[in-house]
């Protein structure tokens, strides 16, 4: 994780761009990115559109973690700590149910 932190955040300030960017817009920016993201799939079925827009796919899920982590730059967030927090989180409110639970 602190290798694409490191070089995400490297691009953004060789470039001066740090003082674009606000909390509120990269919130935004994700949001878009997420919406490009998402149009990938719009009337489509799942292997169609990764088969007709893979690389679309992936170009749009980078974009959405290069503005996450600078949304987390800003705000002062340790991504990867927040990540392991919540799925331990998950993993209390979602526990595994084995197969002898299921059939219950």
């Amino acid at each position: 994780m602190n290798t694409i932190r490191n070089k995400v955040l490297s691009f953004r300030d060789e470039r001066g761009w740090k003082q674009y960017h606000t909390e509120k817009d990269l919130a935004i920016s994700i949001s878009l990115e997420a919406s490009e993201l998402l149009e990938n799939f719009q009337w489509r079925t799942s292997e169609e559109a990764i088969a007709e827009s893979n690389q679309n796919i992936r170009e749009q899920m980078a974009d959405i973690l290069i503005y996450l982590v600078q949304l987390a730059d800003k705000m002062e967030i340790d991504l990867e700590k927040e990540v392991f927090s919540k799925l331990n989180k998950n993993a209390v409110k979602y526990p595994v149910i084995t197969k002898e639970e299921v059939s219950k």
